[in-house]
């Protein structure tokens, strides 16, 4: 008799770990092109401010999403950005910053999750803070870059950041024009919105 109920014991748990399982079942999204994407670079030189954006860029990422509709984990995240895409409205700056981040040999900025953690909900907004490896100008550093997604009523995930960088750690030289006049400061702000979609 005990073997019994402890047989029936464990096919229930069996029975309820596979339906959990099945509602927090993983989802994969990529990014779609939409006007609700945007990355941009921004910065500061002895003029004025500068900013270098762009919506061509790709993506994707796997959530696992819980029964009511709540993102429980984020296992991975990967972005491809094409330096060539970004601009200015200066065609000048833009050339030096290409050159800068050296366009002739990498053209891409990349980003790929090592690991995720649900740090809080606040307002059906998820804070999640992942930790990766950021790849400019050929130099690849781990960071730490803090997301806050939102799940939309078609299931869509919006998602949106920013990470603060110094040019020099990735053995980039802050460009200059005007034969020198003008420089750039070596920090820099990447920020960016994505818009996921299930595939």
């Amino acid at each position: 008799m005990k073997n019994k109920i402890k047989f029936g014991l464990l096919l229930l748990i069996v029975i309820f770990s596979g339906i959990n399982q099945m509602i927090q079942a993983q989802s994969h999204f990529k990014i779609e092109k939409s006007k609700d994407n945007e990355m941009k670079i921004s910065g500061t030189s002895t003029f004025h401010d500068w900013t270098m954006k762009t919506a061509a860029f790709s993506g994707k990422a796997t959530f696992d999403i819980g029964v009511e509709n709540q993102i429980t984990k984020l296992n991975t995240i990967e972005f491809n950005l094409p330096v060539l895409t970004l601009k200015s409205g200066q065609k000048k700056l833009d050339k030096n910053a290409y050159k800068a981040l050296k366009t002739d040999q990498f053209k891409e900025i990349l980003y790929k999750q090592v690991s995720a953690e649900l740090m809080s909900v606040t307002n059906s907004k998820f804070h999640i803070k992942t930790a990766g490896k950021l790849t400019i100008a050929g130099v690849t550093k781990d960071v730490v870059i803090d997301l806050y997604c939102f799940i939309n009523q078609d299931g869509s995930i919006s998602c949106d950041g920013n990470y603060p960088i110094n040019m020099s750690e990735f053995k980039v030289t802050a460009p200059v024009f005007m034969g020198g006049i003008m420089k750039t400061g070596d920090s820099i702000k990447l920020e960016f919105s994505f818009l996921f979609e299930k595939y």
